[in-house]
């Protein structure tokens, strides 16, 4: 991280706002004595891990239905605060200790990873602020900066839906374009082109969006799902070559925990499970595939990687929850060839670098996420800037909390100017 001229935090100060779902979630604003503020909004998961860091609910049923966030409020500004205060913005890693001590636990279940997190992205938005560079560069500060291919969420199933898919996302992934505006035009025009095909077919219920801004149509199977999204890419004017194809399974959804799978109205093992990925990547352009398996199955991970691994990236989140410890193993079995970053997963700045640098010294492709309950706030625009993330999951092209994301990265990308690379994959 740069840092010059020390600035020291004044004032912290956390409310209550609500998320892209209308749930609670925690703002924090950290004002700096040289008069920056810098202000960050958490975001939410639905499809959470059960390894993740624990994101503090009131659970009052009388308000918000147990959802609200008072008491994560209540700590940063009556536990965090006063630890914090005088202290230098600048010094990202030695508060994110401060208030990782302060709570003590191993989930960050006493403050809560969203007070914590909360306070954590403000003191880099306010150091960058007081430094007068943007965030991206506060984070890594680098002559030239790679942006990364847009992750496109255009059909939700699985959690984030209310049809019948067992796998959560299915995602666009236009690698051809030769900048990042560029890739976010071609996958917003195969979005629109997706929107088309699906009522042609389904009906125009099938266009009802899902909660990251892909639509949700009353269809059954992934087959049928990814023959609609290749037909839109066809009628949109593209090829394989140009926008390849994801999938985020999220497999524990569908895990019965007794060893088997439900997809597609089948029953399936994980050696069946296993044969049933590569026969669709065989017959798709699949470029990427996220947590094939239950969260906790390493050695399934494993062979999955050794099988099509050359060919597809082979993602872990619920399977790292963007936890280093869980990260380093999966490097010494050989899980993964990639892993989804999630700054909430593990709820710190700090952490979240530090995950990001041990998976790039593995060899792992990097992918800044998002969350299924979002908000206005850009900071992984400049998270995955800053860390040259291969990608970056941001949703549809639709949606303000989604599109935020999207905007921010053109704006970046017009700053740098010719200082901007495109990933190259």
């Amino acid at each position: 991280m740069v840092s010059k001229v020390p600035d020291k935090i004044s004032d912290l100060r956390a409310i209550q706002v609500l998320d892209s779902r209308g749930n609670p979630t925690v703002e924090v604003d950290l004002h700096t004595r040289l008069g920056s503020v810098g202000r960050a909004i958490v975001p939410s998961g639905a499809s959470t891990g059960i390894h993740e860091a624990l994101e503090l609910r009131d659970g009052d049923k009388d308000t918000y239905g147990g959802m609200g966030v008072l008491k994560a409020v209540s700590n940063v500004n009556r536990k965090i605060k006063p630890r914090i205060l005088g202290l230098d913005c600048t010094k990202q890693e030695k508060i994110d200790r401060i208030m990782i001590d302060l709570d003590g636990t191993a989930n960050k279940s006493k403050l809560g990873a969203n007070a914590i997190l909360g306070v954590s992205m403000a003191l880099a938005r306010s150091a960058a602020l007081s430094q007068n560079i943007p965030l991206y560069r506060y984070l890594e500060d680098r002559k030239r900066y790679r942006l990364p291919v847009p992750m496109m969420n255009v059909i939700n199933g699985g959690k984030h839906a209310g049809n019948k898919l067992s796998v959560q996302e299915f995602l666009i992934e236009p690698v051809g374009a030769k900048s990042f505006s560029d890739a976010l035009r071609y996958g917003t025009e195969v979005y629109h082109a997706l929107k088309t095909v699906l009522k042609e077919k389904y009906g125009p219920n099938a266009t009802n969006v899902g909660d990251e801004g892909g639509y949700a149509p009353p269809i059954e199977s992934t087959e049928q799902a990814l023959d609609a999204i290749t037909s839109a890419v066809s009628n949109a004017g593209y090829g394989d070559s140009e926008i390849m194809l994801g999938l985020d399974a999220a497999s524990s959804s569908f895990y019965d925990g007794k060893g088997r799978y439900s997809i597609d109205g089948r029953s399936l093992s994980p050696e069946e499970l296993l044969e049933y990925y590569e026969d669709i990547a065989s017959r798709y352009p699949i470029l990427t595939l996220e947590d094939p398996f239950d969260e906790d199955a390493f050695s399934d991970f494993a062979r999955i990687t050794s099988k099509i691994g050359k060919k597809v990236k082979i993602i872990g989140d619920d399977l790292y929850v963007t936890n280093k410890e869980r990260i380093e193993r999966g490097t010494k079995e050989k899980a993964t060839n990639a892993v989804l970053i999630k700054l909430n997963q593990i709820g710190s700045v700090s952490e979240t670098l530090s995950s990001i640098s041990i998976s790039k010294k593995a060899g792992f492709e990097v992918i800044v996420s998002h969350r299924s309950g979002e908000t206005e706030d850009t900071f992984i625009s400049h998270l995955a800037t800053a860390v040259e993330s291969s990608f970056i999951k941001s949703g549809a092209p639709s949606r303000g909390e989604r599109t935020a994301k999207y905007n921010e990265l053109l704006r970046i990308e017009d700053e740098l100017g010719k200082d901007a690379l495109f990933s190259n994959l």
